[in-house]
């Protein structure tokens, strides 16, 4: 049965992943927050402001309407910036059917409040509604999954049955979705990721090396992973798809947003300028402060996060920044 789907945020993973089902056959109502690129896109079948390059299915319809977008639909799949997510559900819960499934493609650490997405979902969302909930990482650039260039994910869901049906939905020929039952790790991992990848565009700005990057890598997944850990999360899911798999894609990819933000502060631009320059969201300037202030609370040592908050938000300079990381008390290695 090919049940009626909505994504819920049209920049380039959200018009991505519609595509993708859309491709697959299923009807697809995209919205956008901009009225003027739902009517482009219903007109040309592209997405000129987040993914020129790719034409749209037929499958595909975009509105900027919320409570139409969400209506009546089997399946809605969350991709906006995680800092609104809060703020748009809400605004379409009273439209949304108890039945609906819901899945959330997002990474990020929600500021203030410091919860993860699944944290905002479960309490905005009626109790009976949460085994209905799924969540969706792994090392993805939007641009390569859209040229169907291969690609593996993992679905998070506390139901097997819930991460099933996902992975049936949402898997292709080129895009293979694995399931998985650690929502904590899964989710923790795509939002650290992206602090880590900050961190070694900044050794790449400064110009630095392949030993640099390897060992922000590989220090910045022991953080990930205590953090994840500190929360219920499984150290073993941080050796996977979305843990080290999108880690590495992020912190090495030349497509990857928060790398470059890095890159520029590395040569020693500031961030306002660097953000005020950019039309899409690097999840991992915001995501620095929550997760810096949640490792806090927590107890949580986390080096490399905690520079990367200096640096971003006292101004501190990115050399220094490493030169402090290294000069740090000696160590036995250990997560």
């Amino acid at each position: 049965m090919k049940i009626n789907i909505a994504v819920i945020g049209a920049g380039s993973w959200g018009t991505t992943l519609a595509n993708l089902l859309a491709e697959n056959g299923y009807p697809v109502t995209l919205w956008c927050y901009e009225e003027d690129l739902a009517e482009r896109i219903n007109q040309l079948r592209i997405n000129d402001l987040y993914l020129p390059e790719v034409p749209l299915s037929k499958n595909l319809q975009a509105t900027c309407n919320l409570a139409s977008a969400v209506t009546e639909k089997q399946l809605l799949l969350f991709v906006t910036p995680s800092q609104v997510t809060r703020q748009v559900l809400q605004q379409a819960l009273p439209n949304i059917s108890p039945q609906t499934l819901i899945v959330s493609a997002s990474k990020g650490i929600e500021n203030d409040s410091l919860m993860l997405l699944s944290q905002v979902f479960e309490e905005i969302l009626p109790n009976q509604m949460h085994q209905q909930l799924g969540f969706l990482s792994g090392p993805s650039f939007a641009k390569e999954v859209s040229l169907g260039m291969p690609t593996a994910v993992v679905a998070a869901a506390r139901d097997t049955v819930v991460a099933g049906e996902i992975q049936k939905i949402f898997s292709t020929e080129k895009f293979r979705v694995y399931t998985h039952s650690d929502i904590i790790g899964v989710e923790l991992g795509g939002a650290m990721k992206n602090v880590i990848a900050l961190a070694a565009g900044v050794a790449d700005g400064l110009g630095f090396g392949h030993n640099t990057r390897a060992a922000l890598i590989t220090r910045g997944l022991a953080e990930m992973s205590r953090l994840g850990m500190k929360l219920g999360g499984a150290a073993e899911t941080f050796a996977g798809l979305a843990g080290m798999g999108d880690l590495v894609l992020t912190c090495t990819g030349d497509l990857s947003r928060n790398r470059s933000v890095g890159i520029e502060l590395g040569r020693g631009r500031k961030i306002d300028d660097i953000l005020a320059g950019m039309q899409m969201v690097a999840e991992g300037v915001k995501t620095t402060l929550s997760a810096y202030q949640l490792a806090d609370k927590l107890g949580v040592e986390v080096p490399i996060i905690e520079q990367m908050y200096l640096l971003l938000y006292q101004d501190k300079d990115p050399r220094q920044a490493v030169i402090d990381l290294m000069s740090r008390d000696l160590k036995a290695e250990a997560i």
